[in-house]
């Protein structure tokens, strides 16, 4: 099994690959990825956001493990909605990035708002969208010193190339999500040329009754044309794949393994 060297990137995987909590999931990865992708909830029923004691112990489990981590914002920030979501959203982001700093994340990953765009908007609807979020983006990264920690990711609810005119005008970082592209049947490796020299991370997964399944599930070759885009493009950021089983997980590796 993979774990550093073959490839110019590094590999990750998700911290629910086992039924338990973040802690135990890291022990669990540790000898088997070099990347961590700390999956956060902050909800009224349920909020994994780690301690300061739990932070510490990640923060010592990967420098016994030479680990990195990226960290997941909470799922349902809305940056383009009225003010009071905005600054509440703004708020579960900012309380996520002070209780993890101490662990120099390679990347945020943030979704950015798909609660309030539609699939085809029209013009004034992605204007207002992107503008909203641009300036929502614009007082979130003041919290951060180097504004590149913030990777924007790709949906498959909405076109990517909103994204892209968000980031036109900020500078926060791309984490490219392959399998909601693969689910937009978009030519992945052309978008990889277009988009890689500003991307930090990397979501990969296969598509099967739903996305976030084994690489398996995927025609080889298609995977195969990812792989050696990355490897020709010498991308030496973070490869995740974006499971949350064990059997997701390991056959995945295998499929990566072959290459």
């Amino acid at each position: 099994m993979i774990k550093s060297g073959r490839f110019p990137f590094r590999i990750g995987t998700t911290s629910y690959i086992i039924p338990d909590d973040i802690l135990p999931n890291v022990q669990f990865l540790a000898d088997k990825v070099d990347d961590i992708e700390l999956v956060l909830f902050d909800v009224d029923q349920f909020c994994n956001i780690p301690s300061r004691e739990q932070a510490a112990e990640l923060g010592r489990l990967a420098a016994a493990s030479d680990l990195t981590y990226t960290v997941h914002l909470p799922l349902d920030l809305q940056f383009s909605e009225d003010e009071s979501k905005i600054s509440q959203s703004l708020a579960k982001a900012r309380n996520v990035i002070e209780a993890l700093h101490c662990i120099r994340p390679h990347a945020y990953v943030a979704h950015l708002d798909s609660h309030a765009i539609v699939k085809e908007p029209s013009e004034t609807e992605a204007s207002d969208w992107v503008r909203q979020c641009t300036k929502s983006l614009q007082r979130l990264l003041q919290d951060l010193p180097d504004p590149a920690l913030l990777a924007v990711e790709n949906l498959e609810s909405y076109p990517p190339v909103l994204n892209h005119r968000v980031l036109a005008q900020v500078p926060a970082s791309e984490c490219i999500d392959i399998g909601h592209l693969w689910l937009q049947k978009m030519d992945v490796p052309s978008y990889l040329d277009a988009r890689l020299d500003r991307t930090r991370v990397i979501h990969l997964h296969g598509i099967n009754t739903r996305d976030h399944q084994s690489l398996r599930h995927m025609p080889f070759d298609d995977v195969k044309r990812i792989i050696d885009k990355l490897v020709e493009k010498r991308y030496s950021g973070v490869l995740t794949l974006e499971v949350f089983s064990q059997e997701d997980f390991f056959s995945s590796m295998e499929v990566l393994d072959q290459l």
